[in-house]
Order: C-alpha cells, then structure tokens, then sequence
C-alpha cells in the first residue's frame, strides 16, 4: 500500500535511519532552538532570544523565595492599567502546524518524534532487558533483578510489580526473550496509563474558559502557554494571554512574543506588579472582549516554600472573586528531567493550588519518562499534553499506547 506524500505518525516514529531536518522558521511561527536548550528556556525564534539571557541578574536565592511583597511606595510607581497587547494578525495566520515549512521536506511525525524523544528512557529499559532476558528461563532471581531495572527506571513500585507479576503468571519457568518482555512491558504502562490519558475539556459554555499554569521554576510553563494558544488559535477559537509571572521581565516579553506569533491579546502590567491583580484585570479584560479561551501564567514557586504557594491561592481568591468557577483548569507543568521530585511536586500543587491536569515537558531531554507511569499510579490525575521538542506541534494530547509502546521501543 503505498504510502502518503507525509509519512503516516508511525512510519516516521521509526524511520531510525534519516535524521530529522531543521525546517526553518515560518513567518507567524515559533522556530526550533539551538540542539540541546532545554525545553524551560525555550523562546521563540528571533528577535526573542534566549530567556535566561533575557533576564536581569538576580541572586540565587530569588528562585527559591519569589517575588517579594511591593512596598507601598513601590506599588504606587507601577501602572494602574493593564496592557492589551493587540493581535497583529489574523486567527488564520497561525499555521496547524507553526514549525514546518511548508515547502520544505515533510517533517517526522508526532509518534516518531515521541519515540525519538523517549529514546534515552527507552534505551535505559531495553539495554536492562536484554542483559536480563537472553533466552533464558524466567525463574524468581530472574524476575527480581528485571524488577529493580523497572524501579531503576521511575516507573513506580506499583507498576513494576504489576509487570513482573504478569511475566510470572504466563511465563514462569518458560524461555523468554527480551521482545516478549518488552511487549509485556508495553502492555502493562499502557494499562496503567490509559485511565489518565484524556484530552483537556474547552467548555465553550465559560467564556472565558480559564486555564491557569502552575510549576516551578523552569518547567516550561510560559513556553507551554505558547503552544497551547497556538494549538487553539488553530482550531479557531479565540484566545488572551495573561503575563502573570509578574516577578521576571523576561516572562512578560516572552509571553507577548507568544501573543503575537499567535494573534492572540496579551495582559500585562510592569515588572513587580500584583500578580493577583492583573488577574482579576485579565479576566475583566476576556469578559469585554468575548474571549473563548484566557490562559493565565504564573511564576515558578517551589513546592516546599509554603509563603510562596499562599501567594498562588490568593491568586486563584481573586480570580473566584470575578467568577467562582474560575479557573476552569488548573494546569501543572512537570519537567520530566526532574524524575521522583515530579511526585512531591503533584503531591503539593494538588493540595494547595486545586491542580485538574497534567503537562509533562522534556522528554526529549532525560533517561527517566518513568516518572509519568509511576505519577499516573500514585495521583490519577488526568495527563493531558506531552512535550518531546522545542517546536509548537512537539507539544501533543497524550496517547496511553503510544507512550507505552515508544517507552518499549516497539511499534504498532
């Protein structure tokens, strides 16, 4: 059967041979970076930049404390209104898929990128499978050295067990090889992961539907914003973005950089301004302007630093003031690069922040994608979107099968 123009998502997953191409930058869409930037820091193409250089120098304590309170006096010299930055295109400027061109070689799929991103978990897992698993038989000591490889790999106790449990009940004193593993391996992530694998719900009944992003610092949530306003501006819809990381100007001008690649309106006040009153300011913004979507940013907290998640609940206070079923969706971005701390990090922001969804964010760069498994089995939070790249189609809705299958470095 011969195969489209564009290879299908699957064939280009394991195209392993043909190295990926660097397709430049189209006019109203954000380019890939330099090899290697980590995803947090990742702006888009010029005149952006950076965003570390971007930033001002700050002390290193700073990103652990946040932003201090404004005094009084300092309070008085920020701008009493907000800043609309206006669209200065179109909706239809924003192209499906803002990192191709067009004109250029036909891109890898998103499964291929997925499996090529995922490569350095998968090769942890499978390199461990196959010095376990050489056509031997699978007795006991078998199963607890290929149980502490899966453990190893932040896929969870709960989960390893369960693999290792179904290897010993079909298996059990029968030659096995590595494939075989790596097919049940596959089938027991998919299981665990299939019930958190759902798209994240627009309710065009709330207009604004409002999405607020939550993280620490440099997890990727500005960056993530970008591509979500992209993602919905292609579909049609109508989208405001909120500068809410009012701690670094760098965020600000990155977020409106966003917002005109996009034509989507940005919200903004001065560096040092209330971060909780340019909520309130956003959402009355979104309501006048009849706004589909409103994606509010925040600025990086750590999760052990109590004074700072206060701070994002009175944020979420204000914003119920002018809607009290807003936000609609609270957003955790996860860095993947970050392993077992992901976990105290879901732990807290659920607790303090009312987190609905998951994003998890480079992939591409760790040996540990466990991590999702293991956070899937302990919270059952809804993971809604991946992210395996630094172009706006390398942020993805979830796929259970596919993750599992590409972190087994198998195909369909």
């Amino acid at each position: 059967m011969a195969e489209p123009r564009k290879k299908g998502f699957f064939a280009r997953l394991f195209d392993a041979g043909a190295p990926e191409p660097e397709p430049e930058a189209p006019a109203h869409g954000p380019a890939a970076p330099e090899a290697g930037r980590p995803e947090e820091n990742a702006a888009p193409p010029p005149p952006v930049g950076t965003e570390r250089a971007a930033e001002p120098a700050v002390p290193a304590a700073l990103g652990e404390k946040g932003p201090p309170p404004a005094s009084p006096a300092a309070t008085e010299q920020l701008p009493t209104e907000t800043v609309v930055t206006p669209p200065p295109s179109p909706p239809e400027a924003v192209p499906a898929e803002a990192g191709a061109e067009a004109s250029g070689p036909a891109r890898q799929s998103w499964f291929q990128r997925l499996r090529s991103g995922l490569s350095r978990s998968s090769q942890s897992l499978t390199s461990g499978i196959t010095g376990v698993f050489t056509r031997r038989r699978l007795d006991e000591a078998t199963l607890e050295e290929f149980e502490d490889i899966l453990i190893q790999a932040d896929l969870g106790l709960a989960t390893a067990t369960k693999i290792t449990d179904a290897l010993r009940r079909d298996r059990f004193e029968r030659q096995v090889t590595d494939q075989e593993v790596r097919t049940v391996l596959a089938d027991e992530v998919a299981k665990a992961l299939d019930p958190v694998a759902r798209p994240l719900p627009i309710d065009a009944s709330k207009k604004p539907f409002v999405i607020l992003m939550v993280g620490v610092n440099g997890s990727g949530k500005t960056t993530t914003i970008g591509k979500l306003a992209a993602r919905y501006r292609a579909e049609g819809r109508t989208v405001m973005l909120a500068a809410g990381d009012t701690f670094r100007a760098a965020a600000i001008e990155q977020l409106k950089i966003w917002g005109e690649r996009t034509g989507s309106p940005v919200v903004a006040r001065a560096t040092g301004a209330d971060a909780a009153g340019l909520a309130f300011d956003a959402m009355v913004e979104a309501k006048k302007a009849g706004e589909d979507l409103l994606i509010i940013d925040t600025a990086g907290r750590l999760q052990n630093k109590a004074e700072l998640m206060g701070e994002l609940a009175k944020v979420i206070r204000v914003i119920r003031k002018h809607d009290p079923e807003a936000p609609h969706a609270v957003l955790l971005t996860l860095d993947a690069t970050t392993g077992q701390n992901a976990m105290s990090q879901v732990e807290v922001f659920r607790d303090q922040a009312g987190v609905t969804g998951l994003v998890m964010t480079k992939l591409d760069g760790t040996a540990r994608g466990g991590i999702l498994v293991a956070i899937a089995a302990k919270f059952g939070l809804p993971v809604h979107f991946i992210g395996v790249g630094e172009q706006v189609d390398d942020l993805q809705p979830f796929s259970a099968t596919e993750f599992a299958r590409a972190i087994a470095g198998l195909d369909r």
